[in-house]
C-alpha cells in the first residue's frame, strides 16, 4: 500500500505556450496529447510505498514530517492518515480492519486533545497520545532489530558454498631400496657368466622388451622373492641378458615389481608388487 497515488490524467497544453514535454519518443519531445486519446475515469494509479500495518504507516508519516515521536502533531498526522485511507478506498482496494481501527483511535485522540484540560493539583493529567507513542516506540525498536538482522550475511544470499573438485596430483614414485650401482654390479656378473657360453647356436627372432617384461611377471607370480640372477638366462648370451635387464628396469619404473637388498653387496631379491 502507499500514501501517494499518481493519476494518469492531464490537460492539453495551451496553444502557443511553453510547457515541459509530456514524454520523449525516439528522442523527440511530445508536448501535445493526441486528440483521440481516451483516458478512463478510473485511470491507472501507482502506489509508491508499501506498509506492513497501521503502525508502519504512522511511523512513515511521522518520519516524513521530521516530527519528534514523543511530541506528535496528532491533527496533522490524522489528516494525512485519513487522506491515505481515502486514496486506498478510492482505488477500490480492501483495507485490513486494523487500519480502520487505527483511524478511529486517531480520531479519538484528536478529539480528546481538543477538549479543555481540567487543572488538578492532586492528579497529573495523562497525555492522550501516551499509549500510541508507547506502541510506536515499541514497533520502531522491533522494526529496527528486524532490519539489522536482515543486513547480516545470509547463506545463499550473500554467502555461497564454494565447491571444487580436488585436482589429481601426480603421485611420487618411491625410489627402490637397491642402488643402481648394485644392479650394474649384478648385471656385470650375469654378463660374465653369459660370456662363458661360446658354443654355436641357431639365431632366432629377438625378444622385445615388452615380451620379456611379461615373461618376468609370469616368473614372479605369487608373493615370494626370487633372486635377481634367476631372471636372466646366460645361455641367451649378452643380448638376452641386456633385454632382460632393460625389462626389469621398466618393471621397476612402472612399480610392478620391487627389489630389496638386505646387506651392502649382498644378494638382490625381486618380487611382484602387491596390487593396491
Amino acid at each position: 500500500m502507499t500514501d501517494e497515488t499518481t493519476d494518469v490524467t492531464a490537460e492539453a497544453p495551451e496553444a502557443g505556450g511553453e510547457h515541459e514535454p509530456l514524454a520523449l519518443v525516439s528522442g523527440k519531445p511530445v508536448v501535445d496529447l493526441p486528440k483521440d486519446l481516451y483516458i478512463p475515469p478510473d485511470a491507472l494509479a501507482v502506489f509508491l510505498e508499501s506498509f506492513e500495518g497501521p503502525l508502519d504507516l504512522l511511523l512513515y508519516l511521522i518520519r516524513r514530517q521530521n516530527m519528534n515521536i514523543l511530541d506528535i502533531d496528532v491533527s496533522e498526522i490524522t489528516r494525512q492518515y485519513m487522506d491515505y485511507i481515502s486514496a486506498v478506498e478510492a482505488m477500490r482496494f480492501e483495507l485490513a480492519a486494523e487500519y480502520l481501527v487505527m483511524a478511529a483511535t486517531l480520531a479519538e485522540i484528536k478529539s480528546r486533545m481538543l477538549l479543555p484540560r481540567q487543572e488538578s493539583e492532586d492528579e497529573e493529567e495523562i497525555d492522550p497520545r501516551a499509549e500510541l507513542i508507547r506502541r510506536l516506540q515499541q514497533y520502531e525498536r522491533f522494526k529496527q532489530a528486524a532490519e539489522d538482522i536482515d543486513e547480516l550475511p545470509r547463506m545463499e544470499r550473500d554467502i555461497f558454498h564454494g565447491s571444487a573438485a580436488l585436482p589429481k596430483l601426480p603421485t611420487s614414485q618411491p625410489h627402490p631400496d637397491v642402488d643402481m650401482k648394485e644392479l650394474l654390479l649384478a648385471l656385470q656378473g650375469v654378463l660374465q657368466r653369459a660370456d662363458l657360453f661360446t658354443s654355436h647356436h641357431v639365431e632366432r627372432e629377438k625378444l622385445s622388451t615388452r615380451e620379456r617384461m611379461s615373461h618376468i611377471l609370469s616368473v614372479l607370480q605369487g608373493d615370494h622373492f626370487v633372486s635377481f640372477e634367476s631372471l636372466f638366462t646366460p645361455e641367451e648370451g649378452r643380448l638376452g641378458v641386456v633385454v632382460s635387464f632393460l625389462a626389469t628396469l621398466e618393471l621397476i619404473k612402472e612399480q610392478l615389481i620391487e627389489i630389496v637388498q638386505a646387506d651392502v653387496l649382498g644378494p638382490i631379491h625381486v618380487r611382484a608388487r602387491a596390487a593396491n
